[in-house]
Order: structure tokens, then sequence, then C-alpha cells
């Protein structure tokens, strides 16, 4: 028999929660003590059922159930506060109600099942009126888990329906892109994963069972194709990350698993699926992953892979999310490296402050992490495996939000290049001079190449506009880390009247950028990888300044060229709209999925090497290990098309296929999908094993 769980730090008694104590005042979050509940009922000692009894009624108690209230059935986000504020409490909340009731309802007293059942009635109504936009990855993904989960335990077909539907639409919104909008989040992805998880398991809807498998596995590409098996990082950019997720829960926790170690755990406890192991384990040294997460705004990720270092850039920074708080945890420029020995990996990436903002100088709910180095900042970039160009402008000029714009006061607005652990720097060269002694004033012309762990770092600032007096650009180290900062600003707290738009004042938003290019440090010494970097060409040229007019483009164009290759990016400064992006193999086509080994379609048809896939009109994927002559191909689609899957060794031809993957492992064939029509006619392999709705 089970022990019973030991109660949680800080947990309060008279409260069944867990408190906190901010600046002397108590405080109750409902999300952990549902969890917690969800663990004890799991537990299940007459202790655990016990406790977990006063627990969920102690969240009941924080839900909205006033008919008068337009968020009834919602749940407070603290039990302190006065009205629901968080509109995402209710998908936490029941992501745990609703299942504890679908495994052990027999484990609850009659009457709290009655209760709860009736929270779960409210609940799913509040979920129906708020409808999230399938932009919201994770919050969407609760809803339609809460839904179909929801509406099949209270027998409610309309809830139910309602879920099944909206992965679907969830599904094609995604599609047109690649990935979701929430872009290659560590901590957000894990949020998905877990959430497609729990719905898999638990529905009844067999076809929903098998889409939400289907795009679990893309999902699992996704995050298999960032892990680095070097660094053991999940490799950026990410459009959402916290403390931990940049600088490595295990690096501030030594005893947390690395991601790399977390990735395979996912793969053997089947949250994603076996085959994934492959995609980890066969992979070259070098390489490139570009995806779209967003095609209508041009939001586009790129990551490039060595033995030494994973790099990743974005086009931009999350867009999709006007919350201040959700928006500014972007990570659009950002990489590790190796560092030899028992060295910490390192860490390198970039920032727009304001006002030397540091960690932990930003508080949201008492209940969130305070504990964020927020993005203030927008930034479009773009990369070409080692190197990259990235622009950053202040935030939306009178947005009200924080940044240097026409209504808010500043005394500093700085662009800033970071790498952590300034001790384990080991050389700084600016031009042909050793620096020896920081803070260095970096002359505007200058080249930079910082030293550190296996990776040298090449640096070119570009047109930094000041606007105000000797706005220094400079080197230094600040909170044991060495920055490079470009300042926009530096002076007297003021107002911008010129940055305000509209405005009678406004002539564009400041330039501020800089070109980044890597090398391993056994390819080159600094001196010499500095020449280098300085002897490409650089074009740095914008359009002359005007005063706003309604239509009216001021573009800059930034490129860089060397060895006959190219990277480049265009921008308006006037409503920082990207333009173009371009390399030396032309212009960026914003691929769903392209990879050596990993390529996605919108349009059901895709190929790489040898291998096509071709199969209705919805997404598609291929997944190639020729050397193992192991293949994995997906298809999107919700109703059965014909199927044909060609590989070097042999041919699949199915008659109706729907919503599943398909593995060719050295002519052993593993079928999955939510329908298939006729039999498989296998030419060159024969059936394993045929898992259908």
């Amino acid at each position: 028999m089970n022990a019973p769980l030991d109660l949680p730090q800080g947990f309060n008694p008279e409260t069944n929660m867990v408190s906190r104590d901010v600046e002397g005042k108590l405080f109750h979050a409902p999300i952990p003590a549902v969890v917690f509940a969800y663990s004890l009922v799991e537990n299940g000692t007459p202790e655990d059922l016990d406790q977990a009894e006063k627990s969920i009624r102690a969240v009941l108690a924080c839900q909205e159930t006033r008919d008068t209230d337009p968020h009834q059935g919602n749940f407070l986000w603290e039990r302190e506060d006065a009205v629901v504020e968080d509109l995402n409490a209710v998908q936490f909340i029941l992501f745990s109600l609703i299942p504890i009731l679908t495994q052990w309802r027999d484990r609850l007293s009659p009457e709290l099942q009655s209760e709860m059942m009736h929270a779960v009635r409210l609940g799913l109504e509040e979920i129906a009126r708020i409808d999230v936009h399938p932009d919201y990855t994770n919050i969407v993904l609760k809803d339609i888990t809460n839904s179909c989960l929801g509406g099949e335990l209270l027998g409610d077909n309309e809830f139910a329906e309602r879920g099944y539907k909206k992965l679907v639409r969830w599904m094609r919104h995604t599609d047109k892109s690649g990935i979701p909008a929430e872009f290659n989040s560590p901590g957000y992805a894990r949020v998905a994963v877990k959430v497609l998880k729990r719905l898999t398991d638990l529905v009844e809807h067999t076809p929903t069972r098998f889409r939400a498998r289907t795009y679990a596995s893309r999902l699992g590409l996704s995050i298999a194709l960032h892990i680095s098996t070097s660094t053991k990082r999940w490799a950026g950019p990410y459009s959402r990350a916290y403390l931990g997720q940049v600088f490595g829960d295990n690096v501030i926790d030594p005893t947390s698993p690395s991601e790399l170690d977390t990735v395979r755990d996912w793969i053997a406890d089947g949250t994603l699926p076996a085959w994934l192991t492959t995609v980890l384990d066969i992979r070259p040294t070098h390489f490139r992953v570009n995806e779209t997460a967003d095609a209508k705004n041009r939001v586009a990720i790129s990551t490039y892979h060595t033995p030494a270092y994973d790099f990743g850039i974005a086009s931009q920074e999350l867009t999709t999310q006007s919350n201040r708080f959700i928006a500014l945890q972007s990570n659009a420029c950002i990489a590790h490296y190796t560092r030899p020995d028992d060295q910490p990996t390192g860490l390198f990436l970039s920032r727009y402050l304001t006002d030397d903002h540091w960690v932990g100088d930003y508080r949201q709910t008492p209940s969130r992490s305070a504990s964020l180095l927020a993005e203030e900042g927008r930034f479009h970039g773009v990369q070409d495996g080692p190197r990259a160009i990235g622009l950053y402008a202040p935030r939306a000029p009178g947005s009200g939000d924080t940044g240097v714009d026409g209504w808010n006061r500043s005394h500093s607005a700085k662009a800033a290049l970071i790498w952590d652990r300034a001790d384990l720097v080991d050389d700084i060269w600016i031009n042909d001079n050793q620096v020896t002694d920081l803070p260095a004033d970096v002359p505007p012309d200058a080249t930079i190449v910082v030293a550190s762990g296996d990776v040298l770092f090449g640096i070119r600032p570009l047109t930094i506009q000041d606007l105000g007096v000797d706005a220094p650009i400079r080197l230094i180290e600040r909170h044991g880390n060495l920055l490079f900062e470009m300042y926009n600003y530096k002076g007297p707290e003021k107002t911008f009247w010129e940055q305000a738009l509209p405005g009678s004042f406004y002539r564009g938003l400041p330039q501020c950028g800089f070109y980044v290019e890597f090398a391993e440090r056994s390819e080159s010494d600094p001196a010499t990888f500095c020449k280098r970097v300085a002897s490409g060409e650089l074009v740095d040229a914008c359009e002359a300044p005007f005063t706003y007019e309604e239509g009216k483009e001021r573009l800059w164009s930034v490129s860089y060229r060397r060895d006959q290759l190219e990277v480049g990016i265009e921008v308006d400064l006037m409503n920082w709209k990207l333009k173009r992006r371009w390399n030396d193999r032309k212009k960026d086509t914003y691929p769903p999925l392209d990879s050596p080994f990993a390529r996605g379609s919108r349009k059901g048809h895709v190929e790489i090497g040898p291998a096509e896939l071709t199969c209705g009109k919805h997404a598609a994927w291929l997944f190639a290990a020729r050397k193992k002559r192991y293949w994995v191909a997906g298809y999107h689609g919700t109703t059965a098309k014909p199927l044909t899957l060609t590989v070097p060794d042999g041919e699949i031809k199915i008659k109706g296929f729907a919503a599943g993957t398909i593995i060719w492992d050295n002519g052993e064939v593993t079928i999955e999908a939510a329908e298939v029509e006729g039999k498989p006619q296998i030419h060159g392999g024969k059936l394993v094993s045929m898992t259908t709705g």
C-alpha cells in the first residue's frame, strides 16, 4: 500500500493550500492546490483522500459563481484577489479537476463529486465564452482538452464536439505556418506536450485521439531538432522563456536533468513517440533547422547546430500576444556553447533594456516568477549558419509600455549582447588590441572578438543612433556577466517627443543593431578571427529621415558579405516592418520545416533526398535517416485521402489515410492513423503493426 504523500513546503493547514509570503502578506494560489489534490487522489491513501477533499473544496471556493459576473465559472488567480483577472485560471484548474473525476471519481465523497461536476460545467461555459485564439498554444490546447474530456465526463455532446472541432481548427491554423505561433518555448512546449499526452490518454473520441497523437509527433520532431546533443540545451530562439529556461534549470540547480535528458525521458515514458530517439542520435555534426511560426506576419526561426555551440535567431519576437509580461519573455537571439573540463555550458543572448533593468527588476502577480530579464525592445533578425544580423528598436512608440517613447520617462536605453560568467571569458579584442581592463569604450566602426569556452564571437556594431549626447558603446562587466552595450540614450531622465507615434515630431525609430559571427576555437585564434570578420563587406544604409506621413516608409538595409557568402535584412523604421531577408541562396522562403534530414509541406506533398510523400492537400512532413534506412512520414489531414510513400527500398500505397504517421524501418512498416481505407500495398517491405481508429 502507498504511503501518504508529504505536504508541500509552505502548506497552510488553515487554508488547505500552499501559501507564499510576499512583503509580509500571505498569498494562496488555487492552481498548485488543485495539482497537489490530483497527486493526493492518485496516491489514494485514506489520509491523502481526506486532505484532497479539503484542498479541492478550497479551490472550488475560488470559483466565481455569480451569474451577474461576466466571467462566471472562472477562478481567482490568488485566493486573495477581489475579482477574476487572469482569464487562464479556469483552464489550469479544470485541467486537474476533470481528470480527477474521469479517473478516480469513486475515491471521492458523493457530495464532493456533485460540487466538482457543477464547477466543471460552469468552467466549460466560461471556456466556451472566452474561446481563446489558436495562436495562444498552451492555453488553446488546454481549452481543447478540457472541452473534450469535460464534455465526455458530463455526457454533454455540445461541450465535447466543441473540443473535437477546435482541435481541428487549431491544427489547420498552425499548419498554415508549420509550428505554433508560440514558437519553440522550452516552458510552453513542455505544457503542450503534457496536455496532448493527457488528451490522448483519456479522450474517448477516437479521431481526436489520433489527431492529438499525430500533432504530438510533429511538435516532438521540432523539439528534437532543437535539442543539442553537445550542449545538452534546448536551442533557441524562444518565443517565451523564464530565467530558468534561459540559463538552464540544471545550471541553476545541478540536480535537475538537462534538457536533453528531459526529452529522452519523454520518449522513454511514451509522452513522445519512440522514433524521435533516432532524430536525436542520427544527425550531422553541423546542420541548420528553419521553421515558420507565423507565415502571415513573417515570423520565422532558424537554428544552427555544431559540436561546439547551438545558435538561434528569429525574424522577430513573439507578436501574437499584447500582454506585456507575455510578449517580453522572448529570446529572439540566443546561443549556448561548450566549455572545457567541468565548466558549465555557456550562454550568449541579446536584449534591449531601459533604465539599466536586470534580472529580478520585474514582478507580475505574486504567484508568478519575478526572475526574468524582460525584453524591452522589438527585434528583427536574419541568420545563415554561424552568421547573423540583429536589429533592435525600443517598444512601440505611444503604446504606454515600458521603453523609450513619447510618454515614458527614461534615463537609458540600449541593446546589449550578454555572455554569462564574465570570469569564464578568456580573451577580448577590439580591432588589433587585446582588452585587459573593463569597462572599455568601443569605436562605432570597430570589430570585437570575445573568446569564451570553445567558441569565438565576432561582433561588428551597426549604426547606433544617439538620442542624447555621447551615449556610450562599450564592453562592461555587470552582475557577473560580460555585456556589450549599445546605447541609444544615456542621460537625465526625460520623455522623447520625437518617438511619439502618432506625433508631429516622429521621424522613425532609432537605429540600433549588430552583426555577429561564431567560430570554433579550434579553427582560429582571436586576433586572426578578428581580422577575418573585419575584412567582410558590411553595408549599413538608411534612407534620410522625414516627418511621419501615413503610408510612407523609411528603409534601413544591412548586409554582410565575405567568402562569396552574404546575409542581409531590410526593415521600415517608420512602422518597424520587416521588408525582406536574404542570403547567398536568395530571399527567405519561410518554410514550414527545412533541415538536412527533416522537411515539411503545407500541401500534402514533401520530398527529402530520394524519399517522397504524397497525401491529400494538408500539412505533411518527412524525417529521413538514410544510412539507417529509416523514414518517418506524417500527414495532418482529417479525412482519408490516397497516400503514397516512396523510399529507396520500396513503396507504400494506401487507398485512404487520415491523421497519422508511417514508419519505414529497414523494410519493417508501422502505421498509426485515425483512418486507413483498404489494405496497405507495400513493396520492398512488410507491415509489422497497424493501429487505426
